[in-house]
């Protein structure tokens, strides 16, 4: 079963294939995502990363997790489920 990670504090021109090239060191990426803003067009300085299974997440948050990225430390853990909004 596949590991979702939320990935906080990255650099704003960090791209979804950079994050895919930076993860797959810890093994198998199933889909990685860079949060754009919809109005701008930008990083949100956030994303997402699916690991293939649950090892291959816990090897990504030990060994990624505090490391940096152009000069900012990242921050790596295993996503939580969106909370419901209201209105929508």
């Amino acid at each position: 079963m596949a590991k979702k990670l939320f990935v906080g504090s990255l650099p704003y021109a960090t791209t979804s294939d950079q994050l895919r090239e930076i993860f797959a060191k810890a093994g198998t990426v199933v889909e990685a995502n860079v949060v754009m803003d919809k109005m701008t067009g930008r990083s949100r300085g956030f994303g997402f990363v699916e690991m293939s299974t649950d090892e291959e997440a816990k090897k990504a948050v030990d060994s990624l997790n505090g490391t940096e990225i152009d000069g900012r430390k990242i921050f790596v853990s295993e996503a939580r489920p969106q909370a419901p909004r209201d209105g929508q």
